[in-house]
């Protein structure tokens, strides 16, 4: 209890520093960790790899950023030792595991094993959700704020994130998903301006969608990156539906636009100066005095342009 406490004191210090810009101090910290047998729940509890990670980021002393690598990649050794076990023990409950490229043979032989062993059989259709703890300590995550807006918006993006279910039959942190979205967005304004805060008004309200849900799958899932998400434009985030409904209404515009017009007489003496056509459609209309001539208008039956013949 004591360690998780001296690692989180130290990962606080790193924090503060990267918030400030200012890493002096960041060497001294970084040693205090190496020397520190570090745990995979310590690792966790704390997210120590997030605040060292950062400093590397933000530090141009290059024994800050050699020290800082060396700490991430013997923790990352730990955490992959640690799924190697979890999937041992994964395969010694199951008997076999259930691979989505097997073939109908190797599925009856599961299934005989597994009514050997009094165990109900693992179906391909419905596969086992991931575990979660190599996301949560993934490397590179997301830099760690202080700033109260910028903490705020994460959440808000995290709620909207777990709006159904899909989340935990995906297996992904959506704390760590969040957090890259919001950094992503807060590299492009370098501010938490009414731009910042609008952008991430557009990406909560589409993704909390329930008409949309393709579009927070696909987020979770990795089809849409975080750098994706957070530049798309409203049209690029609307649902299928609401896409064919603008493209039925811009079709309909386009046509009633071209065939719009009140009485007139068609004629080929007119050639339209945009799309180049002759079939026109021409009305007068004495817009001056009686002793003036008449004003033509002209349509191109073609693609709808109008201008005026003097």
């Amino acid at each position: 209890m004591a360690k998780n406490q001296e690692v989180e004191r130290i990962a606080k210090k790193l924090d503060k520093m990267v918030h400030k810009k200012n890493t002096d101090g960041a060497l001294d910290l970084l040693r205090e960790l190496k020397n520190i047998k570090m745990s995979l729940e310590t690792l966790q509890s704390t997210r120590v790899g997030m605040s060292v990670n950062a400093v590397r980021k933000q530090s141009s002393d290059e024994d800050v950023q050699t020290l800082a690598k060396a700490l991430i990649k013997s923790w990352k050794k730990l955490l992959d030792g640690s799924e190697g076990k979890s999937e041992e023990r994964e395969k010694k409950k199951e008997g076999s595991p259930v691979r989505s490229s097997s073939t109908s043979k190797d599925c009856g032989s599961s299934e005989k094993s597994s009514k050997k062993s009094g165990e109900t059989p693992t179906t391909p259709t419905s596969p086992t959700t991931p575990t979660l703890p190599s996301r949560v300590t993934s490397f590179p995550p997301a830099p760690v704020t202080t700033d109260s807006v910028r903490n705020k918006c994460r959440e808000l993006l995290v709620a909207a994130l777990q709006t159904d279910d899909d989340h935990k039959t995906i297996g992904v942190d959506c704390e760590h998903l969040a957090a890259q979205i919001e950094e992503q967005i807060f590299q492009e304004f370098k501010s938490t301006d009414i731009k910042y805060k609008t952008r991430l008004r557009s990406r909560i309200s589409n993704l909390k969608d329930q008409k949309n849900p393709d579009l927070r799958r696909n987020v979770l899932c990795g089809n849409i990156s975080p750098q994706r998400i957070a530049s798309m434009t409203a049209e690029d985030m609307a649902s299928a539906e609401l896409k064919q409904m603008r493209e039925a209404l811009t079709k309909e515009s386009i046509r009633e636009h071209q065939l719009s017009k009140v009485g007139g007489s068609e004629t080929d003496m007119f050639i339209c100066n945009k799309c180049h056509g002759k079939s026109c459609t021409y009305t007068q209309v004495q817009t001056r005095s009686a002793d003036e001539p008449m004003t033509t208008f002209v349509l191109c039956n073609s693609c709808g342009n109008r201008w005026k013949f003097c």
